[in-house]
């Protein structure tokens, strides 16, 4: 049973072009299903054209009795119905177990933003040093705050990516789609001064075209780059919950809330194939100013 998941892996490594952790979800959902029916003393499966609708269900209920959350059943499902998908395509089994079965729906949380006070907090704390580190760290999170970019393609941005005559960044999203995404002042004074006196210093190959560096003169890598936000966070006294996507979010929220952005605007700014992705924060901004009237009409609720 195994073989047949490592098939499915290289057909979406080698044709669909799926990165590589997507390949390893999957990998470990799979695994995870196999194991599970291998485990059934009333099942005895030994092939995959041998499990049916009701040991879908078993699986789907077990995993809901471990207390898994809800998002993650729905993942597990959403892998095992693409597996099956694959197997009848290639003609490796006759039925597909998984055709009528319904996925489980997940309660789509409101994004977490946090405030502009908060924002201008955590922005403050690199700017407090005047050392390399400290003035790629405020490059980045002006960026990260200033665009709405995810954590990865910040990291992935190339020297050329950024063009400050014209205050903006050119990002590679989702599926290698391109946008471009302009910068304002701040986060391109930031930028000049890290690439002026920061980048020169952590530099060991001048082959090397990625803009943010660490010491060794190397690509930071988005695990880096979390540690570095955890740690302005803990600095500046904020909630430890906040992560580079935090930024992204309150990103999103602000500029709707000034007025600075449609949601067109900000649909291409974060790179969302659909708006309906992006109306989301039509939601949060409207949250946000219930709970603010709230607070200074609290006779009104």
């Amino acid at each position: 049973m195994l073989e047949k998941i490592e098939d499915f892996l290289n057909y979406l490594s080698l044709e669909k072009g799926s990165p590589q952790n997507t390949l390893i979800a999957y990998q470990n959902d799979l695994t995870q299903l196999a194991r599970f029916l291998n485990e059934q003393d009333s099942f005895e499966v030994k092939s995959w054209d041998e499990v049916d609708k009701d040991m879908i269900i078993a699986y789907i209920l077990h995993l809901k009795e471990r207390e898994y959350a809800a998002s993650t059943v729905a993942r597990k499902v959403a892998a095992t119905k693409s597996f099956f998908h694959f197997l009848v395509a290639e003609e490796l089994i006759g039925d597909d177990p998984t055709a009528t079965l319904d996925s489980p729906k997940v309660k789509k949380q409101l994004p977490k933003a946090i405030s502009v006070e908060e924002i201008e907090l955590l922005l403050a704390e690199p700017a407090k040093g005047s050392t390399p580190k400290a003035l790629r760290d405020k490059a980045m999170l002006e960026l990260l705050y200033a665009t709405g970019m995810r954590a990865t393609e910040l990291v992935e941005l190339g020297l050329y990516d950024i063009n400050l005559p014209s205050n903006s960044v050119r990002v590679i999203g989702k599926g290698d789609k391109e946008r471009i995404i302009p910068i304002h002042s701040r986060a391109v004074q930031a930028i000049e001064t890290y690439l002026r006196k920061g980048r020169v210093q952590f530099l060991k190959d001048t082959e090397e075209k990625a803009l943010f560096l660490n010491p060794r003169g190397e690509q930071l890598t988005r695990q880096g780059l979390w540690l570095i936000i955890k740690d302005y966070v803990e600095r500046a006294g904020l909630d430890p919950g906040i992560t580079p996507h935090t930024l992204r979010h309150s990103f999103a929220t602000h500029m709707l809330e000034s007025g600075e952005a449609t949601l067109v605007d900000v649909q291409q700014f974060l790179g969302h194939a659909n708006i309906s992705t992006t109306q989301i924060y039509t939601r949060v901004t409207s949250k946000h100013k219930r709970l603010v009237y709230d607070k200074a009409h609290p006779r009104a609720k």
